[in-house]
Formats: structure tokens, C-alpha cells, sequence
């Protein structure tokens, strides 16, 4: 069995019954993997044995997971990845808070790339990638004149969460933001272009991408926010990142400074909590206060909420595909996705 069966209740049941801690880690590498099925398969087997969780992608040129690993099985983990030709000395992002509950099932998927981003790869050299800067290095340049800070992350992404100086286009996707940036940066391609992301993997495409566009000095932090946050703690730097970096597992958000930048989609008081609505037929994502998750019972709209006692009726109405969108005014705006 390549797959899981288990229901999420019994998924989530299984999960608070276990008795050891998890570890919750992540990593990325572009390589040439020749059968990504095959792959994926010898993924599964073995990390279904070790009782690992997560989301994995595998494609032609790489691979993209996040995961929590049984503490007790770690280093069994870590010496397997060694083991594989494709996964050897892969440079590991360890989460900055922790509590082993990130994720509840194990996903290996077979993708066309380990980020959707739209591109035609032939397009560009995706290996003519920018300097990979230390944190230590990345911290000292954010903030100095002549240099520009670019957050390479959806709009629901850093609005909880930036560095102070950051340029936070407001995309919905990978796609949208690159001709975003490219855009916004035409009349800066004499300046230090600094680019970030949450561990790196979308700023490998992004500098490529931009320097294919005729920006000479473009610059990446290695690693990602994950790993700048968890630098900055080892070195008792004060972090120029503010807010949660936001996480694409169950836990949605690690804090990593106590600001909270963002405000509830609702009645706009401060809050930095994303939620899934409630109704099944929408779980768009917003952020919501606990006073309007109680108001709402967890949901986006009243339609959404009228939905919970009658979902019958609610059939038809369109509530896939919404995403919430910044207007001019910084206000939240509820749009279809594009």
C-alpha cells in the first residue's frame, strides 16, 4: 500500500495517541531524478516504515519536502538520506517552534516541478542562480542604502509576517509574483537586489529568473526565513524579520518576533491567526480573531456560515476558488483567485 487509507479522524486520533515527540524539518534540492515515480515509490516504502509524516514532491528536477520525522527514528533518517545518491548531504531546515503535530498523514506526490511557478524552463538557465548569503551576511545588508529587499512569498504569506524593509507584492501565486517583481524592480537594476522566502527552494527559480532579465547583483538567503531565525537566536542578534514566519503545515504560522503586523479579515483588530473557513465547499484561508471565529463559528462569510445547517441548499453557490486580496487602502478585500 503506496498511499494512506485512514480517515482524518482517525488520522488525528492516531497522532495524539503516539507516545514519542516529532521533529518537524524540511528540505529542497534541484537534481536530476530520471524516474520520479519510481523514486517516489522507494520514498513512500521507507519512510512509511520509519513512521514518517508530510508533504513530498518529486519531479525531473528535484525534490520538496516538509515532514515531521519521529525523534527516535532521526538519525535512522538522516543516514538513510545520506544513503541516496539524489538526497546526499542535504542541507536540513529545522522548524523554529515545534510541538510534532505539523502534519497527520504521509503525501508523496510525482509534480511537473517541485514548485508551480508557470515558467517555461527553457526558456532561461535555471542553474544561473544568485549569491547564496549566510543569515549573519543577509542580516548586515537589510536596511542599508542602495539595498533592495524582495519577499518572494504569496501576499497571505508576508502579511503576517516580513522583513521591516521587504517589498511584499500582493500575488496570490508563485507565477504572479515573479512578473510582479520583475515589474516592480525595472528601474533598480543598478541596485543589490536581496530576495527571501521561507527555506529557499522559490528564491533558487527567482534569482534565475531575474538575472535572465538583466539584474547582475541578485542575492538569496540561504536557507530561507527558517533558517535566518534560527540563526539569529544562536548569534542573540535582534531579528529584522517581524512577525510569524508563515508554514505550509498544520501549524500555519512559527512565531518569531512577538509582532503582530497583521489584522483579523473581519473586524480588523491585530491578529496574525490563519484559519481554514469553516464550510467544507469554501476552506478558503483568512486570518480571523478568536471573538469572530465564535461570532462565525469559524467561517469566512454568512453565506458560508448559513452553509454549516443547511449545506444542501448551498449547493451551486460558488465558493471555491476565493482568496483574500489587499486594496489600496490595505484593507482586505475578498476576489476570486486567479
Amino acid at each position: 500500500m503506496l498511499h494512506n487509507r485512514l480517515g482524518k479522524k482517525e488520522l488525528e486520533e492516531r497522532l495524539q495517541a503516539e507516545t514519542f515527540t516529532r521533529t518537524t524539518l524540511s528540505f529542497y534540492r534541484y537534481v536530476n531524478i530520471a524516474d520520479p515515480s519510481e523514486f517516489r515509490d522507494s520514498l513512500y516504502r521507507t519512510l512509511n516504515i520509519m513512521g514518517c509524516l508530510g508533504r513530498i514532491y518529486v519531479a525531473k528536477e528535484g525534490i520538496n519536502a516538509q515532514m515531521s520525522v519521529p525523534s527516535p527514528n532521526l538519525d535512522a533518517f538522516l543516514s538513510w538520506l545520506d544513503s541516496v545518491t539524489e538526497l546526499a548531504n542535504m542541507p536540513i531546515k529545522w522548524a523554529v517552534e515545534d510541538d510534532g503535530k505539523s502534519f497527520i498523514k504521509l503525501i508523496v506526490k510525482v509534480r511537473h516541478k517541485i514548485v508551480a511557478d508557470g515558467l517555461n524552463d527553457d526558456a532561461f538557465d535555471t542553474t544561473n542562480v544568485g549569491n547564496h548569503l549566510t543569515a549573519l551576511e543577509f542580516h548586515n545588508l537589510v536596511g542599508q542604502e542602495g539595498v533592495v529587499v524582495v519577499d518572494m512569498r504569496n501576499n497571505y504569506e508576508s502579511e503576517v509576517g516580513k522583513f521591516e524593509t521587504a517589498i511584499t507584492p500582493d500575488a496570490v501565486t508563485f507565477r504572479e509574483e515573479l512578473q510582479q517583481v520583475t515589474d516592480i524592480l525595472q528601474e533598480q537594476k543598478d541596485k543589490k537586489i536581496l530576495l527571501y522566502c521561507t527555506g529557499g527552494v522559490r528564491c533558487e527559480k527567482a534569482s534565475a529568473y531575474l538575472k535572465h532579465h538583466g539584474f547582475e547583483d541578485v542575492n538569496q538567503l540561504h536557507g530561507g526565513i527558517i533558517e535566518y531565525a534560527r540563526q539569529v537566536k544562536l548569534q542573540n542578534l535582534e531579528s529584522k524579520f517581524i512577525g510569524k514566519n508563515f508554514v505550509f503545515d498544520n501549524r500555519m504560522g512559527e512565531r518569531i518576533t512577538e509582532d503582530v503586523i497583521a489584522s483579523c479579515h473581519q473586524c480588523g483588530k491585530p491578529c496574525d491567526t490563519h484559519v481554514n473557513c469553516a464550510n467544507d465547499q469554501c476552506h478558503m484561508l483568512f486570518i480571523q480573531c478568536e471573538e469572530c471565529a465564535a461570532k462565525n463559528r469559524s467561517c469566512c462569510s454568512p453565506e458560508c456560515t448559513d452553509a454549516l445547517d443547511n449545506p444542501a441548499a448551498a449547493k451551486g453557490v460558488p465558493f471555491k476558488g476565493k482568496t483574500w486580496r489587499r486594496s489600496s487602502g490595505q484593507k482586505i478585500v475578498m476576489a476570486p483567485q486567479q
